[in-house]
């Protein structure tokens, strides 16, 4: 389970959302569905799990350019 939990946090971070969006946007649920999971009162099922899986694998992360230089990794800021 903690492995699911760090993948999906790993995901979030790599778009800049949080978990809970990403459970929304991947298995219909409800923001509060994440916050239970980490407060260990719950836990998704198998097949949530498995539709949050597929969902990060057939939309995946961008990967920041190998030339960015400096500020590789760094979040880009909006012009004024």
């Amino acid at each position: 389970m903690e492995q699911f939990m760090e993948k999906v946090r790993a995901y979030a971070d790599a778009l800049g959302v949080q978990p809970s969006t990403v459970v929304q946007r991947a298995a219909k649920l409800g923001g509060a569905a994440w916050a239970k999971w980490e407060a260990g009162d719950g836990s998704p099922t198998l097949r949530t799990a498995d539709k949050i899986l597929k969902y990060m694998q057939e939309n995946p992360a961008p990967v920041p350019p190998a030339d960015a230089g400096d500020g590789a990794g760094e979040p880009m800021k909006r012009a004024s």
